[in-house]
């Protein structure tokens, strides 16, 4: 495995190989990696020739100083496992080498809303953040498959987006959310979780899979406001519980109003923030 702080280098590198047909999958994350990153990395490996994931924590999505600073960075276990599951390039740049000084590297589409609910609502500005850098780490690795995990449903929609917009010829893979035994959503956040606050937070898978069952024979008002309520205990504030029709991201009332409807939600685990999600009609 190798492991690469230029972006040059790493251009080069996939030049050599898709000059020799072989085709190249992505995965972009900040690291601090678990096991959902890791089946990510195991399904690029499966389906193409070479892998690639970068570890990069990105300043422009975060909306504070304090969150950003907090964030776990493990950067010598993340590529003992990345080595271990089978990656064959490790992409680590600085911040210098993503956003150089002289570039603008905003990216301007219409996101039509997509940015504006859930996420966007309490984390202004997240998303320009998020598109920016998976845009210019997608233009440097050149590749053919981009793999995104379900847990952020919200960003890889938007992202579904602006490759469609800009006409990217990349296969946007989406891997269905891993989840603890308990049932609790895998997210690097997770290690910040006191002990007393993650015997609980398995609430919100609880929560997730009894609405599910609900659907069945609630109306989705009613259905919302249950959750809302359940999410509630001692520790636990939600931020927010919405349903969603998949593809707009727009509130839902009524079961018919879409082929894909999802439950979305973030809940402040005392001072850690959880999201997680969970699709009640269709499959993506």
């Amino acid at each position: 495995m190798l492991v690469v702080t230029n972006s040059r280098t790493l251009q080069d590198l996939i030049e050599r190989h898709k000059k020799e047909g072989r085709s190249i999958g992505f995965t972009p994350t900040m690291g601090a990696l678990h096991k959902g990153h890791f089946s990510l990395i195991k399904r690029s490996i499966q389906d193409c020739d070479i892998s690639i994931c970068s570890i990069f924590v990105n300043p422009t999505q975060f909306n504070e100083t304090t969150d950003l600073e907090k964030y776990p960075r493990t950067l010598e276990q993340d590529c003992l496992g990345l080595e271990e599951v089978g990656c064959d390039i490790v992409f680590v740049p600085s911040v210098e080498e993503i956003y150089p000084k002289e570039y603008n590297t905003s990216v301007n589409i219409d996101l039509r809303g997509l940015d504006k609910v859930m996420e966007g609502a309490h984390r202004p500005g997240h998303f320009a953040g998020v598109m920016q850098v998976v845009k210019l780490l997608v233009d440097i690795t050149d590749c053919d498959r981009l793999y995104m995990g379900q847990k952020d449903f919200q960003q890889f929609t938007i992202i579904r987006h602006m490759l469609k917009q800009l006409k990217y010829d990349i296969e946007l893979v989406v891997c269905p959310i891993q989840r603890a035994a308990d049932g609790l959503a895998m997210s690097s956040r997770n290690k910040r979780l006191l002990p007393e606050i993650r015997s609980d937070a398995n609430n919100i898978y609880n929560v997730l899979t009894e609405v599910k069952k609900r659907m069945q024979n609630e109306s989705i008002p009613e259905i919302k406001q249950w959750a809302r309520q359940a999410l509630l205990i001692p520790g636990f504030r939600p931020e927010y519980f919405d349903i969603v029709d998949g593809y707009t991201l727009r509130d839902v009332e009524e079961s018919t109003e879409s082929d894909l409807i999802v439950a979305c939600t973030a809940v402040w685990a005392a001072e850690v923030r959880l999201i997680d999600n969970m699709i009640l009609k269709g499959h993506l």
